[in-house]
C-alpha cells in the first residue's frame, strides 16, 4: 500500500487518524501497532511472518542484554549482542544478497569452465533494510545502556513496525524515540495542524514533480545500452537527479507528517542536499538518518577519524561500500558507494572544505558538487555497469545530435516546465527549507505556505492519484 494511492489517502489514513484521536491514550500505541502490521501485510503478504519473527527475537534479546543476570557479566552480554547482530545481518544477507552472490559464483564458475552452479532467487521483503537497521539500533542502544530495554511488546512493535517509517524510513534510532513511545498523552492539535501540511508537501513532491519527471528519466536510461547523444545523456541524468530527490524527500515528508499527526516527531531526512558545497556537506543533507546511523553504529566504532589520516580514509571507504550495498545487491550500487567514498577521501586529503568562502568560490563549489552528485546517480539508476559506462561516456565525450525521440516525446511542455522549476531548487538560498517552514515556521509566510499545501497542493495531488498517475516510491525496492 503506497502513501500515494487512493485506498491509503481516502480510507486507511483517515480511518486510522479518527480512531487514534478517539481512543484513550493508553490504547494509541496498540492501535498504531495493529494498523502498522495491517499496512505491512497489505504489501508484503506472507513476509509479515519474517518481520514478526525478527521483532520477537530482538525484543527477547534486548530484555536479556539489559537483565540483572547479565548486568555484571560483560563477556556473556557482549556475546549475546554479537549473536543478535549476526542473526539480524544474516536475515538481511539471505533475503537481499544471496541471489547476487550466487549469480557471481555461477559467472565465475562458467568463466573457469566448471559449468553452471545453482542460483538462489528470493523475492525481497518490503522494507527489510529499514527494519533491520531499526533492530540493530535497538539492541546496540540497549547494550550501550543509552536506553533501557523496552519491556512493553506493544511499544516495541510500535517502534519497529510504525507504518509511516516502516517501508522507507526515516531510519529512527531507538534512543531518538524511546521516550515518545512511553508518552501516552500525545494528542495535541498543534501536531495535527502541522502534520497534515507536511504530509501534503510530500504528496505534492511525489505526485506532481517526481512522477511527472519519471518518464523523461526512464526514456533516457532506456537508451543507455546503445548509442545515445550527449543531450539525451544529460537530460536523463538531470531528470533522474530531480526524480529521486523529490520522490524520496517526498516520502520522508509524508512519513514525518504522518508521524506528527500520530504524536511522534520523526527525524528530518533531507536538508536541501543539492545546495551542498561539498560531497561531505551533501551527506550531511541527503538521507540524513542513514548517515547518522552509519556514523553512530559503524564509523565511530571503527575508530572514526581518531587514528590518523589513513585509518580515516579506510573507514570512509568501508562506510560507503556498505552504504552502496545497503541500497541494493548489484555492482552498480557498489560502484556508487565506492564513488562517493573516494570523493570524500579526496576532499579530506585535498582540503576542499577549507577553500576560501567568498561568493565566487562558494558558487563554484556548489556547481561542482551538484555535477559530481549527478554523475553518481548514473551508477545508481543504470541497470548494469555497462549501461552506466555508456551513459557517462556520452555525457563527457561529445556525441552530436538532438535528444532521443522517446525523450523528446516524454519531455512535453508541462514536464519541461516542472523540470526547469525543480532544477531551480539548487539556486535557492542554502538556509531555506520549505519543510521546516511548513512544519514549524511562524508568521504570515509560513501560514500561507501551510494553507497552499493543505487547500491547493493536496487536492490537486489527490486528483492526480485518482487519475492513476502515481507510481511506487523508488525506495520501496530497498
Amino acid at each position: 500500500m503506497s502513501f500515494a494511492s487512493p485506498i491509503f489517502l481516502w480510507f486507511f489514513m483517515p480511518v486510522t487518524l479518527v480512531a487514534y484521536w478517539l481512543l484513550p491514550g493508553r490504547w494509541r500505541n496498540a492501535l498504531v501497532a495493529v494498523v502498522s502490521l495491517v499496512f505491512y501485510t497489505w504489501g508484503a503478504g506472507a513476509y509479515t511472518g519474517l518481520l514478526l519473527s525478527a521483532i520477537a527475537v530482538n525484543y527477547a534479546a534486548g530484555i536479556a542484554i539489559d537483565s540483572d543476570r547479565l548486568r555484571d557479566r560483560p563477556r556473556p552480554r557482549l556475546w549475546l549482542l554479537i549473536a543478535t547482530v549476526v542473526w539480524n545481518l544474516t536475515i538481511l544477507a539471505v533475503w537481499k544478497y544471496a541471489g547476487f552472490a550466487t549469480q557471481q559464483i555461477d559467472a565465475l564458475s562458467s568463466a573457469l569452465g566448471l559449468g553452471h552452479t545453482p542460483i538462489i532467487s528470493l523475492a525481497l521483503p518490503i522494507g527489510i533494510s529499514f527494519f533491520t537497521f531499526h533492530h540493530l539500533s535497538y539492541v546496540v542502544d540497549v547494550y550501550r545502556r543509552s536506553r533501557p530495554a523496552q519491556k512493553s511488546p506493544v511499544q516495541f512493535v510500535t517502534y519497529i513496525a510504525m507504518f509511516p517509517q516502516l517501508v522507507a524510513g526515516p531510519i529512527v534510532r531507538y534512543h531518538e524515540i524511546s521516550e515518545q513511545l512511553a508518552d501516552t498523552d500525545r494528542r495535541k492539535l498543534d501536531d495535527l495542524a502541522a502534520g497534515f501540511p507536511r504530509f501534503a508537501l510530500g504528496l505534492a513532491k511525489k505526485v506532481i514533480v517526481a512522477d511527472s519527471i519519471a518518464p523523461v528519466a526512464d526514456a533516457a536510461f532506456a537508451q543507455a545500452d546503445g548509442q545515445m547523444t550527449t543531450a539525451t545523456a544529460w537530460l536523463g541524468a538531470l531528470a533522474y537527479a530531480i526524480q529521486i530527490y523529490f520522490d524520496f524527500s517526498g516520502y520522508s515528508d509524508m512519513a514525518i507528517g504522518l508521524g506528527l499527526m500520530l504524536g511522534f516527531r520523526l527525524p528530518d531526512n533531507f536538508d536541501r542536499p543539492y545546495s551542498a558545497y561539498s560531497i561531505t556537506d551533501f551527506w550531511r543533507r541527503w538521507h540524513m538518518s542513514l548517515s547518522r546511523w552509519f556514523r553512530d553504529y559503524v564509523y565511530i566504532p571503527l575508530g572514526g577519524n581518531r587514528h590518523g589520516r589513513l585509518a580515516t580514509y579506510r573507514n570512509l571507504c568501508v562506510i560507503f561500500v556498505l552504504c552502496g550495498l545497503w541500497h541494493g545487491a548489484d555492482w552498480t550500487f557498489l560502484a556508487w558507494g565506492l564513488y562517493h567514498g573516494m570523493l570524500l577521501v579526496f576532499e579530506r586529503a585535498c582540503g576542499f572544505d577549507r577553500l576560501p568562502e567568498n561568493v565566487l568560490v562558494l558558487v563554484a563549489r556548489r556547481a561542482v558538487t551538484f555535477l559530481l552528485v549527478v554523475v553518481g546517480w548514473v551508477f545508481f539508476r543504470a541497470e548494469t555497469m555497462t549501461e552506466a559506462v555508456h551513459m557517462l561516456g556520452a555525457m563527457f565525450t561529445w556525441q552530436p545530435g538532438a535528444p532521443d525521440e522517446f525523450v523528446v516525446f516524454a519531455l512535453d511542455r508541462q514536464r519541461s516546465l516542472i523540470l526547469v522549476l525543480a532544477l531551480a531548487v539548487v539556486l535557492f538560498p542554502v538556509t531555506f527549507s520549505f519543510g521546516r517552514l511548513v512544519e514549524t515556521g511562524r508568521g504570515p509566510v509560513a501560514t500561507a505556505a501551510r494553507a497552499v499545501m493543505t487547500w491547493v497542493a493536496a487536492p490537486y495531488a489527490g486528483v492526480l492519484v485518482a487519475a492513476g498517475t502515481f507510481s511506487p516510491f523508488l525506495y520501496y525496492q530497498f
